[in-house]
This record gives structure tokens, sequence and C-alpha cells, in this order.
């Protein structure tokens, strides 16, 4: 597919976090909660697999210079392997669009199939030296773990061994081919519709962080019970309702401050602090200093 002319698009730079699992083993991940386009790069040579999952919104790779591109959209994954050449990426990540991306050897992938390597098609010996692209579906299961991923805000000190255990959970459930592959495990999240209730949830008070509702009106408005909406919101996005709302509003705010078209009350009002003080103390809580000392730090 022909590459579109950019000289139009409204577009950023931007960078992946990225987190090493183990040598030849690493994982990237990208919130572009901007309302610009994120162009994301990363090398990556032909001896990697590599395995992109978009749970919001969408993206674009590009290739040859732009010559080719791969789409991929909300709640859908993108499998590329091609021993023949590289395959840098060279993303443009929508507005509003999360993704995760592995990136493993073949030789550390063919190590954790190695006793049944017939069981992935491209491993196999007819297929080893061949380029292998292939796009799915992000199931309920694995969108949990990928939740997971990109809205850690546990301890940085255990990220690496908590990221490990996720990316191993999720190649599992990718590869997985039994009758259950897309049956969520846990009670509260059986089917696709309770996850878009949760995912709903989440929208809700988001759109409403100055104001939000209580967990019941929230429960009563997805239509969940109460204990459905607490469990299950914590199991897909790694922490409670408005734990995951404050991290949210001090992102905002803390954007809100580098822009510097806010005062410091101004940005207090929007995240939903009627004073000053409550809102100096909840940024401190989170960055560990002052709005004002923030906005001098990074000036």
């Amino acid at each position: 597919m022909k590459l579109e002319n950019n000289s139009l698009k409204n577009v950023a730079e931007g960078a992946f976090e990225e987190t090493i699992i183990e040598d030849g083993f690493f994982v990237l991940t990208c919130k572009n909660e901007n309302s610009t386009i994120k162009i994301l790069e990363r090398e990556i040579d032909s001896s990697y697999i590599q395995f992109h999952f978009c749970t919001k919104g969408a993206g674009v790779f590009m290739f040859n210079q732009g010559n080719y591109t791969l789409n991929i959209n909300e709640e859908t994954s993108l499998l590329l392997y091609n021993p023949q050449r590289d395959l840098p990426i060279h993303l443009e990540l929508q507005p509003n669009s999360w993704l995760v991306s592995l990136a493993i050897s073949i030789k550390k992938f063919h190590g954790l199939f190695s006793k049944d390597a017939n069981y992935i098609t491209f491993l196999t010996d007819e297929n080893k030296d061949k380029k292998y692209y292939t796009d799915g579906k992000i199931n309920p299961s694995m969108a949990v773990v990928l939740n997971q991923l990109i809205s850690f805000n546990l301890n940085t000190t255990i990220k690496p061994l908590y990221f490990k255990g996720k990316v191993y959970e999720l190649l599992s459930l990718y590869f997985n081919r039994s009758e259950d592959a897309d049956i969520e495990h846990c009670p509260f999240l059986v089917d696709e519709v309770n996850v878009a209730k949760l995912k709903k949830a989440k929208d809700i008070i988001i759109t409403n962080m100055a104001e939000p509702p209580t967990l019941q009106e929230l429960a009563e408005e997805i239509g969940l019970s109460l204990k459905k909406l607490k469990d299950g919101f914590k199991q897909i996005y790694g922490d409670t309702v408005y734990s995951f709302l404050f991290d949210y509003k001090m992102e905002v705010a803390r954007k809100l401050l580098e822009s510097g078209d806010h005062n410091v009350n101004e940005v207090g009002l929007k995240v939903g602090y009627s004073t000053a003080s409550h809102f100096i103390a909840a940024f401190k809580k989170k960055f560990g200093t002052t709005p004002k000392k923030y906005i001098t730090a990074t000036s």
C-alpha cells in the first residue's frame, strides 16, 4: 500500500517506554493521550520477531522509506517476522491510542517451543527462512494482561520482574489454540460485553474527572454490580477506580503546567480540586514536588 503525503498531518515526535525483559527480549509501550499523531521509531534487526498489540485507537507501521504500510486497529495484533531484512519500527500512533510491542530474538523465541517447533507455523523447517506477517484479534484474556502492562503503576523496582511474568503470560495466551482460548478465566470477566462495560467505566471517569460519579453511580451506569466493577476494573487496569483516576488527573495536571497556559489554581480546578492547597498536596504526593517548583524545574 502506498503511503500518503505526511506534510499536512499534525504530528509530533515521541518515544516508546522500553523495558528489558532479558537479553534478546524487550517490551515497548506507548500511550498517545494527545490530539496529535505521535511518530515513534526503534531500530530492530532481522533476528527479532515483533508482536504489536493495539488496545486503544489505531496506528500505521511504515516500511521501506514509507512505500509500504501496515495498519493496526483497536483490539487487534500484528506479528512481524522477516529473516531476510531488518524491520525497524516507524509508527504513526493516532491520537488517544495505546500500543504494547514485544520484540524477541528468534533464537530465544525458538527456545520457548524447541520441543515442539511445529506448533508454531513459521518455526517449521519449511518456513524458517520465510517472512511471516499475520494479524489477529485481542481476546479478553490478552486484553487484561496488556492493560496491566500499559497501566503499570507499582513500585518501579519490581517493574522488570512484573513485566517478565506478564509478557510470558501474554505469549502463552497469544499462541493458545485450545477451545478455551477466548474464554476469560476471571469469573467477573466472562465475556467481551463485561470488558466493554469496564472500558466504558474508565471513559466515564476520565470524561468527568473534575466531578466523577460515585462507585455506585458508575456501576449502575455501566450495568455491573459494584463488586464486579471494583474487581474487574482492578484486574484490567491494575488499580482501583479512584487510584487510576488520581494518576490520570495528575498526568493531566502535569501537562497543563508544562504548557504554561494556566496557573496553579486554574490547573487544580480543571482536574477537580476546589482549593489550591488540596491540589498542591495531591501533586506533591504523586511527583514529590510542588506544582510551582515543578514549573520552575521544567521551564
